[in-house]
């Protein structure tokens, strides 16, 4: 009599498990993964210049959607290796998360030295590489990559926007023409620094600047005191300086040592945009600098961007004050790789595996080439299409970089016009070390 009710509630607990089963994504189902390699400097000296705040903004996001269960199906694994603020290891690691790892991707890289190399490495290996941070031009130009994109602004933005905000602020704030303004151009000589001098010169040249020094140096350099004389004996009314972190504290402190005096100073991120370690290193001497960076997610305007984007960049500051208690100036890194890092779970991912099949570097490329979002579309106010082919294949056209200026421990977006926060302070006031007047 029991056999009866036994094999019909077998039965039934067997259809059970047949209709749950139905409910579940094939992809689920079949134990489908996205493997990402994530390359970033965790030692080394670009470590503090800014890499470890990329890798934090990205690990933030990643960790987010690997939470919500992936995407589309896809689990999300992500494989973190360290570059050692080395082009060589850079390479190797690279290659060892394709080769060894089998990864389906890479993800992250900070340094412009090391991505020139890896970019052509992983064209290569035929896999799919996606930028969060470097910005040399050379990364891309003229390169004719087909699966290596970049969403940030170029090296070549970075300096136009810096010598068009002094170019337009010159006689107003400076009191002179723009010819009659000397300038000079500093900078680390790796990929990254000779790029954006390159847009320094552009720009000085545009708006018709007297040019007195150009000159580049080793960011591992232990001594700057040689640049700094000529400095001084150039005279410049402002000092556009492209750097990492140990290079540009010690240019400052050496700087200050020798007496240099100019009206204005503008950085080109990297250690430029990390507040605490340059307060760190040179105190208040850090007051009234510009950086030329995009947006820090949390000084973008709410009203401006997508509403579901808020909550977002909500949970990344967070998350980014969890890891990091203590921090006075939440640094643009962390949200330029988490936006950035987003972009990709939501615009790309999502439309490769629905639109083309599935995560191979040919279906992904595709999903890239049709992103379409306008100004407002991303946690760092700028759009996203990209370039299929030309000199600039690869390469985000709608990005820009913003100005922004650190005065009393807060940084306030300056330039241009439409963002600005408040109008920025120059010349140096008469409290900077550095201040000219």
């Amino acid at each position: 009599m029991l056999k009866k009710p036994l094999t019909l509630a077998c039965v039934l607990f067997t259809a059970v498990l047949l209709a749950g089963a139905s409910l579940v994504s094939p992809a689920l189902a079949q134990g489908k993964k996205l493997k990402i390699g994530v390359v970033f400097d965790y030692s080394g000296p670009l470590a503090g210049g800014g890499s470890d705040l990329h890798a934090l903004g990205a690990k933030i996001m990643i960790d987010y959607f690997a939470k919500r269960g992936g995407v589309e199906g896809y689990q999300i694994e992500a494989i973190y290796a360290d570059a050692q603020s080395k082009p060589d290891v850079a390479i190797n690691e690279a290659v060892r998360l394709v080769e060894q790892e089998k990864v389906d991707m890479l993800l992250g890289f900070y340094s412009s030295a090391q991505c020139v190399p890896v970019a052509a490495r992983v064209e290569q290996l035929r896999k799919f590489m996606w930028i969060t941070t470097c910005i040399s031009s050379a990364v891309l130009e003229n390169r004719n990559l087909k699966y290596v994109f970049r969403v940030q602004p170029s090296g070549r933005q970075f300096g136009l926007m810096s010598t068009d905000f002094i170019a337009r602020n010159a006689k107003a704030k400076l009191g002179k023409e723009p010819k009659d303004l000397k300038i000079a151009i500093i900078h680390e000589d790796g990929a990254y620094g000779i790029d954006v001098s390159k847009g320094n010169e552009e720009g000085a040249k545009k708006a018709g600047f007297n040019v007195v020094l150009k000159e580049g140096y080793a960011a591992t350099t232990p001594d700057l005191s040689s640049l700094v004389i000529k400095l001084k004996r150039a005279r410049p009314d402002v000092v556009f300086h492209t750097g990492y972190n140990p290079d540009i504290a010690l240019f400052l402190r050496q700087a200050r040592e020798q007496g240099l005096k100019f009206s204005a100073l503008v950085g080109h991120g990297a250690g430029y945009g990390v507040y605490d370690k340059l307060k760190e290193a040179v105190g208040k001497d850090v007051n009234h600098v510009f950086n030329v960076d995009p947006i820090s997610i949390w000084l973008a305007n709410d009203k401006a961007l997508k509403p579901e984007l808020a909550p977002l960049i909500r949970m990344v500051g967070e998350e980014y004050d969890r890891a990091r208690p203590g921090t006075q100036v939440r640094s643009a890194h962390v949200g330029m790789a988490a936006s950035n890092t987003f972009v990709f779970m939501t615009e790309v991912l999502p439309r490769a595996i629905k639109k083309y099949g599935g995560i191979d570097a040919d279906a992904l490329r595709k999903a890239a080439l049709e992103v379409d979002l306008p100004e407002g579309g991303t946690m760092l106010g700028f759009g996203v299409h990209f370039l299929g082919d030309g000199a600039m294949a690869g390469q985000n056209d709608r990005a820009f970089p913003v100005i922004s200026q650190y005065i009393d421990d807060k940084a306030y977006v300056v330039w241009p016009r439409s963002l600005q926060h408040r109008e920025p302070v120059l010349p140096l006031p008469a409290s900077s070390p550095y201040a000219a007047n």
